[in-house]
């Protein structure tokens, strides 16, 4: 039985996408439920999925644009018993040795002919293969210096690269594990003009353009403050190891500042608003999206009500959704919407940022790096450990004493986590009743 794979519908407006990888060779046998590859469209990236086990026949090549629902792969289901029989690869063996003995009767009579021809020229083709990069690797051209270390080291050129091209001291070095400590070696380096190109995805064309739109289409302004995290860091230390056994996820710093932007949003609403049209819209609700590198892009999954949730109902959010984001296995729905973002360049090493808005949303918070500075304190010189945090913001809906005073809420809800117990009084006003 022939089974087609057809390019799923990443969305109702996407009408073709790109198909970024297959995971398996023409010809390959796979089992059901396998994922056999993957597409990826402007808004996210879809797996291809075996829907039966068997031998697949690929109809498009990776980098292809093709379009919704147009058939990509085929499996032949009747394959799968057969070519994966341990009584058939019996008879076979190594990829570099001829068939030393013909197969059994039995053998014989449940192994149709196109398939002993099948089986015959996979033998064929992987000998081809090591045949053909016996003569490559004969034919690259290596400098002595590089010759030199790949025999002190034990490396063949098969090891090195595959393909043909001059190896040179460097690519030995990285092979190593020398290209960090070599500072020696830098007189025995060549110097190359080369450049590599490729083709940008549908996610990056669309991330491209989106960001140009937020440049040109709103009038974004950053104000920027830093905060102790001397208290956030000492709570952390003290609670880490109960909060594990309890929660089942460590606790980290993202949830205290999605729980202080949460609270900082019910005091500054205008920040939790959007343009549409010419209505402002201003959620009652918190939708928190958190920034989230991956090797397709930047995305924003989004926690939904965060007003709702404790500081472990986040993390274990956060590491949810954002684990399957790295893995491109999240929908569309849970990349939809937000009213507020997060970012955090801190764990790339950022001391500094004017984060870009997510639109159509008007506001985003940028973390950073953690680093001990002196600051006064009470009139003293204290080394503290302290984050620059940035508010981009719309200044066409948020004028410049709410995004102020949010990023301040912020800063002092991180300085003082026990006062998020008060929500958006302080201790005092619940204390006084006023």
């Amino acid at each position: 039985m022939i089974i087609e794979i057809k390019i799923p519908s990443p969305g109702e407006s996407i009408t073709e996408v790109e198909l970024a990888s297959w995971f398996v060779e023409n010809g390959a046998i796979v089992s059901k439920d396998q994922e056999i590859g993957e597409v990826e469209s402007e808004k996210a990236t879809l797996p291809l999925i075996a829907e039966k086990g068997g031998k697949v026949e690929l109809l498009a090549e990776e980098g292809d644009t093709v379009k919704v629902g147009t058939v990509v792969c085929k499996i032949d289901s009747s394959v799968v018993a057969k070519e994966t029989d341990p009584t058939i690869k019996a008879d076979f063996k190594t990829d570099t040795e001829q068939v030393s003995a013909e197969p059994a009767k039995s053998d014989i009579e449940v192994e149709s002919s196109s398939q002993k021809r099948d089986r015959e020229s996979e033998i064929t083709e992987n000998k081809t293969t090591r045949e053909h990069s016996s003569v490559a690797s004969s034919e690259v051209k290596i400098t002595p210096v590089a010759k030199k270390m790949m025999e002190e080291e034990g490396l063949s050129v098969d090891d090195i690269l595959m393909g043909l091209r001059k190896i040179t001291s460097k690519d030995v070095s990285s092979v190593v594990g020398l290209a960090e400590t070599g500072l020696h070696s830098f007189k025995n380096i060549e110097a190359s003009r080369s450049e590599n190109r490729s083709s940008m995805s549908q996610l990056r064309k669309k991330i491209s353009e989106r960001l140009v739109a937020v440049k040109n289409e709103t009038a974004m302004l950053t104000t920027f403050n830093e905060a102790d995290m001397s208290v956030v860091m000492n709570l952390r230390k003290q609670y880490q190891d109960k909060f594990m056994k309890v929660h089942g996820v460590k606790l980290g710093f993202m949830s205290f500042f999605t729980k202080a932007v949460t609270l900082s949003l019910q005091k500054f609403p205008t920040v939790n608003s959007f343009l549409d049209g010419d209505e402002i819209v201003s959620p009652e609700y918190c939708d928190v999206g958190i920034a989230v590198q991956t090797d397709k892009g930047l995305l924003v999954p989004v926690l939904r009500n965060t007003e709702a949730m404790s500081l472990a109902d986040i993390e274990n959010q956060i590491l949810e959704i954002a684990g399957r984001a790295r893995k491109n296995r999240i929908s569309m729905d849970e990349l939809a919407g937000g009213t507020f973002t997060i970012t955090n360049g801190g764990i790339f090493g950022s001391m500094l940022s004017t984060p870009i808005l997510n639109p159509p949303q008007s506001a985003i918070l940028g973390m950073h790096n953690i680093l001990d500075r002196p600051v006064a304190v009470s009139g003293k010189v204290e080394i503290r450990p302290m984050m620059y945090i940035a508010l981009s913001y719309d200044h066409r809906i948020i004028d410049g004493r709410d995004s102020v005073g949010f990023l301040k809420s912020v800063k002092d809800f991180i300085e003082n986590p026990t006062s998020m117990l008060f929500g958006v009084n302080d201790p005092a006003s619940v204390l006084f009743d006023l």
